[in-house]
């Protein structure tokens, strides 16, 4: 499941990445609004955390130009203002819940799964291809010929390959969202995963594979 945070303290924001991608979620963060809101209308996002007091543009207003351009993408509201009148603006400006600062871990994890819940069904197709479907909450790829459960890494790849499936994505990219931009792994582990992945298709009948594009990344088609 793919979120994406938007929160301008950034030590806040590295630990909530980091406790998001140990609770199996794939991350991307920014720091300001405009930002946020470029990447919440180019990429199909599970969900949205968007901190309300941004630089460039808060988060208020990022919502109600989300909401303009008809994306329902679920919106958590994080913020350190705790009036009544603010909850009562983010709502009616079209977010699905609020949560104010300081909070704790466990209520941020379930009201994440509680407003994407509602989401899972709507975007179930962009978990399948060709024949081959990806569920959400097993983490089982399956095709005709059978099924096998990913680990947490080959799920979150598939998902962004299966979600970008007409992109082209680069091996920095890869890294940037599931391993992080401080990590210290090899960018060649993103090729061991690409192996793993092509292996489990195969085992399954998948009639769709893993095209390389030397240089440039790796996209999802289906077999001619």
């Amino acid at each position: 499941m793919k979120l994406l945070l938007a929160e301008d303290e950034r030590e806040l924001s590295r630990a909530l990445v980091a406790i998001l991608k140990h609770n199996n979620y794939s991350v991307d963060a920014v720091y300001n609004g405009e930002d946020a809101l470029d990447y919440i209308l180019n990429d199909a996002y599970d969900g949205v955390i968007l901190d309300i007091m941004m630089p460039k543009m808060d988060g208020i207003t990022v919502l109600k130009k989300v909401r303009e351009q008809n994306n329902n993408v679920p919106v958590l509201m994080l913020t350190a203002k705790a009036e009544v009148d603010d909850r009562v603006t983010g709502l009616d400006s079209g977010a699905d819940d609020y949560l104010t600062k300081p909070f704790a871990t466990k209520e941020l994890l379930a009201r994440i799964r509680a407003m994407t819940r509602r989401k899972d069904e709507t975007v179930l197709d962009c978990r399948e291809f060709g024949n081959i479907r990806l569920d959400p909450t097993t983490y089982e790829l399956s095709a005709p010929g059978g099924s096998v459960r990913l680990a947490n890494k080959e799920y979150q790849m598939m998902e962004m390959l299966i979600t970008n499936r007409n992109m082209l994505i680069s091996s920095d990219k890869f890294m940037d969202r599931i391993w992080g931009y401080d990590s210290e792994t090899e960018s060649n582990v993103v090729w061991v995963y690409i192996s793993y992945l092509r292996r489990k298709l195969a085992s399954i009948g998948a009639n769709v594979g893993i095209k390389a594009v030397r240089g440039v990344g790796y996209t999802i088609e289906e077999k001619k």
